[in-house]
């Protein structure tokens, strides 16, 4: 870790990003774009979970709900009714 101090001794933020720039542009682009695409996957997940994503019409295991659990009103209905 010392060496690592040692090395940005003196630099500011912008310094060390326009020093990498330079030098390692290649890693430096790869970098960015992959935190911009964890962002957006962030972003996303908490999307799906929030506007309740997980609630499929067609599923693989049924679940039974009673009409007086708050989980019934989210199940989505196809008009399809039995």
């Amino acid at each position: 870790m010392a060496r690592l101090v040692g090395l940005f001794k003196g630099k500011t933020v912008i310094g060390v990003f326009k020093q990498g720039w330079n030098e390692i542009p290649e890693i430096i682009a790869t970098t960015a774009l992959a935190v911009f695409g964890l962002g957006l996957g962030v972003v996303g997940l908490y999307n799906y979970y929030s506007k309740d994503g997980d609630n499929r019409r067609y599923k693989v295991d049924y679940i039974v709900y009673r009409p007086d659990d708050p989980r019934a009103a989210k199940v989505k209905n196809d008009g399809k009714g039995l």
